[in-house]
């Protein structure tokens, strides 16, 4: 038990007054005799000061992160306010070649009261699909969304998404929800990936839920043309195509943030933010690279830098925090 300067030395003056002896009087008020003599010398040698804690270690710790440092992501989060800690920490990480955690940014941000609470619930899937895939174009994931331009009606975007890297491969603005969208998005996607001409043992797995185009007939007939099998969710579970749910979700909180009046507006929007998606946001499941260093094989090289980056940052902190103890 910590006890402050004033209790020490109140205990000092009552075993000073006691008519018992020491011991005897120390153990009635259950202190310890060493403890009790090294405050005894302090205060005879200091008085009254010694007899306050003083905090163990140095004053500095070597993990701190240097004010320069925390001036540098401070202007980098103004200047990408649309960035989480996270992907601050990565994004800083990658373009300054200084190590920071997630959890350092957090803390620096939320003293800086720049820390806000998201605009959106975040959605949980309860299961995760048991066949995982473990290499890209083994399953693909596929299903609509739709989205409105105001004076034309509700418009569906069919996307298909690699299952092991969540890259989008293709994706197709449709009037319909027809088996005849779908296979225009297959087709984009088999000529993206290179599927339609390279020889392969086994054509990438569909995965989708029950809607009428996924269940007809004509569907299932171009699938057996090309090769490939189809497998289907379980009826009124979405969380078994939780991948491609969660990537609606991700592009409807960016692009509805504005109204569309012509189609090629809402076009150009899902264009330029699926480039975004594929190429420049960092993805936490994928620890924190995007779907298209995963997709071409950049993932481990990437990983492996920035484990580099971070000993040396580690080795340059204590490097300073000797120099500064010295």
């Amino acid at each position: 038990m910590r006890y402050p300067a004033s209790e020490k030395l109140e205990i000092i003056h009552l075993v000073e007054q006691s008519h018992l002896p020491v011991k005897a009087t120390l153990d009635k008020l259950g202190i310890a005799r060493p403890t009790f003599y090294r405050w005894y010398d302090l205060y005879q040698r200091v008085g009254e000061v010694g007899l306050e804690d003083k905090r163990s270690g140095p004053n500095r710790a070597w993990k701190r992160i240097p004010d320069k440092v925390q001036s540098q992501i401070i202007d980098l989060a103004l200047e990408r306010p649309e960035l989480s800690p996270r992907e601050l920490a990565v994004t800083f990480t990658d373009s300054q070649g200084y190590f920071v955690s997630e959890s350092t940014v957090y803390r620096l941000l939320k003293a800086h009261d720049l820390i806000t609470s998201p605009a959106f619930i975040v959605m949980k899937a309860a299961t995760e699909f048991q066949d995982n895939p473990t290499a890209i174009n083994q399953l693909w994931q596929t299903d609509f969304t739709y989205l409105k331009v105001i004076g034309w009606g509700w418009f569906y975007l069919s996307t298909i998404l690699d299952d092991y890297s969540r890259y989008i491969i293709s994706w197709k603005l449709c009037t319909t929800m027809s088996s005849s969208d779908v296979t225009d998005t297959l087709n984009m996607a088999l000529k993206a990936s290179g599927c339609d001409k390279a020889v392969v043992r086994h054509k990438p797995r569909l995965l989708s839920d029950n809607g009428p185009c996924y269940i007809s007939s004509d569907l299932a007939t171009w699938l057996k043309g090309k090769g490939m099998s189809h497998v289907r969710g379980a009826p009124y579970h979405p969380q078994t195509q939780g991948k491609i749910e969660r990537w609606h979700q991700t592009l409807k909180n960016r692009i509805l943030l504005e109204n569309y009046f012509l189609p090629g507006d809402l076009t150009q929007q899902i264009e330029a933010f699926v480039d975004h998606y594929n190429h420049h946001r960092y993805h936490e499941s994928l620890k924190n690279v995007t779907p298209a260093d995963v997709y071409f094989g950049r993932a481990q090289s990437i990983l492996n830098k920035r484990e580099r980056i971070k000993q040396k940052t580690i080795k340059h902190r204590r490097l300073q925090f000797r120099k500064a103890a010295a």
